[in-house]
């Protein structure tokens, strides 16, 4: 049961809510830098106004509580839940702005897929839109794929209160004891990775015939939003917009690096590159993308609708690993998948999406980790069976270091596999109550809540309202796993009741 909140919980949450939001305010500058250097006189005026509706929104929280206190575990939960709904509807403000979205709605569509790292997408003439607003998309995928909490520890929540706020993001490891110390190095890892990841991609564009600036422009967001999972792209063509088997290499790598947690790349970082090999989750991810990719392939036994071997393997190959790390990048068109794609090859995508990349990194989903956990679980339970009783049962996976499996472990990933797939479910029923057939509910369903951001068709500025509304929450629900959000409507129905 969670304890009561109190008024006194509100200043604290506010103060800490009022900071946040003057830390997106700030982060705004760099698609106005951006905009200036284009000269996109209009856009940039955009997010001045919306910088300074952060800042102002921001100090009025500061205004109402400026005493910093630390914070409590309900606290936290709270301030994280609610940091990404302010997020999403304020950095929704520039991008209704730029008159490519039918409604408020949609750009508040547009920047939790955005944060959430999920990558459907509600824009109209993508293809013209500002390169600052471009660069706006993809750079909240970039802060939301860390998180935006983690953005936070760095500058603003300093102490124990930075657990506090971690953990209600659905973050679960800490790399280094200290968890401050633990955001420094993921964002350094991340600012690594996106040096390397522009230059090659930038390099691979100039090849290819694009100009310098645009080259880099492209090499930038699609490095942002590959590596943090998250889908968006610069063209509404998506990756097949590149026509280049080479650039559909680099980004599989570079987003199945982003699905990897962040503990193994510490573990290689500092000299011990064996934890590839030895790690159970990154084992088990490659099995299921083995089982995943046989399933997906018989599913073209009866039609074959590629012209050669290497076609096939590309096209369905992308899609399966970009479904398994979360990231929705596709080389082909959504209607690719209604005309040509069988239901058995629809289902083997709708479990990798749902299965998600691992567990600590910018992938969303069930996590593989809480999967091989259930495997373990049920290994054990045969073992009751066939040893005496007597004996004791000890079930071991390595995870960074060689762990104990216990029951509490066991019952936390089946209670997250069991929500994930209810979530899934909802969102499939509400598809078939406005007519869509099963199948193609369940596959934008689970995109939306396991944040890949693959589209059958489905999700478009015309889709109903409640569609809408139902996979904003599912993204939400998917980004952070359930309870802080749980913990943030206790919170408020509490200063509800308190009235």
């Amino acid at each position: 049961m969670i304890p009561q909140f109190f008024k006194e919980d509100l200043k604290i949450i506010s103060h800490y809510l009022g900071k946040l939001i003057t830390g997106l305010g700030l982060l705004m500058f760099f698609p106005l830098i951006i905009g200036i250097l284009n000269k996109e006189w209009n856009p940039s005026l955009d997010f001045i106004l919306s910088s300074i509706i952060c800042f102002t929104l921001g100090y009025l929280f500061l205004l109402n509580a400026p005493k910093v206190e630390s914070l409590n575990w309900r606290q936290g939960m709270s301030i994280a839940g609610a940091t990404w709904l302010a997020a999403m509807f304020l950095g929704a403000v520039p991008l209704i702005l730029s008159g490519h979205y039918n409604s408020y709605l949609d750009a508040c569509f547009e920047t939790m897929s955005a944060f959430a790292t999920t990558g459907l997408t509600l824009i109209n003439d993508l293809d013209h839109l500002s390169y600052a607003c471009n660069f706006w998309r993809h750079f909240m995928c970039f802060i939301g794929g860390q998180g935006i909490i983690l953005v936070a520890l760095i500058f603003f929540v300093k102490g124990g209160s930075a657990l506090k706020v971690y953990v209600g993001e659905a973050r679960e490891e800490k790399i280094l004891p200290n968890i401050v110390e633990t955001a420094r190095f993921i964002w350094l890892v991340s600012f690594t990775y996106l040096i390397i990841g522009t230059f090659i991609l930038s390099f691979i564009n100039i090849l290819h015939g694009m100009n310098i600036n645009r080259a880099f422009f492209h090499g930038i967001c699609t490095f942002m939003a590959g590596w943090d999972t998250a889908g968006f792209a610069v063209q509404s063509q998506n990756i097949g917009y590149y026509h280049s088997p080479i650039y559909e290499f680099i980004t599989i790598f570079f987003f199945t690096l982003g699905a990897v947690s962040f503990g193994v790349h510490y573990s290689v970082w500092t000299g011990n590159p064996r934890e590839l090999f030895k790690n159970f989750e990154l084992k088990v991810f490659l099995s299921t993308i083995l089982i995943l990719s046989l399933i997906l392939w018989i599913g073209f036994a009866k039609s074959f609708p590629f012209p050669n071997s290497f076609s096939f393997f590309r096209i369905t190959f992308y899609q399966l690993i970009s479904g398994h790390t979360g990231v929705g990048y596709s080389n082909i068109p959504s209607k690719h998948f209604l005309n040509y794609w069988s239901n058995l090859s629809l289902l083997a995508i709708i479990i990798a999406m749902g299965f998600g990349g691992c567990s600590a990194s910018t992938s969303g989903g069930i996590k593989i980790i809480r999967l091989g956990i259930f495997l373990k679980g049920i290994k054990k339970e045969i073992k009751k069976f066939i040893f005496p009783e007597s004996a004791v049962i000890i079930e071991k996976f390595h995870h960074i270091k060689e762990i104990n499996l216990e029951d509490t472990q066991l019952k936390m990933s089946c209670l997250l596999i069991i929500s994930y797939i209810c979530l899934y479910l909802f969102g499939a029923i509400v598809g078939c109550f406005y007519g869509y057939p099963f199948i193609l509910s369940l596959f934008e369903s689970v995109s939306a809540a396991a944040n890949v951001g693959l589209s059958i068709g489905i999700t478009s500025p015309s889709m109903p309202t409640i569609l809408k509304i139902v996979y904003i929450i599912e993204m939400w629900f998917g980004r952070l796993e359930f309870f802080a959000i749980l913990v943030l409507f206790r919170f408020l129905f509490s200063l509800r009741g308190s009235k």
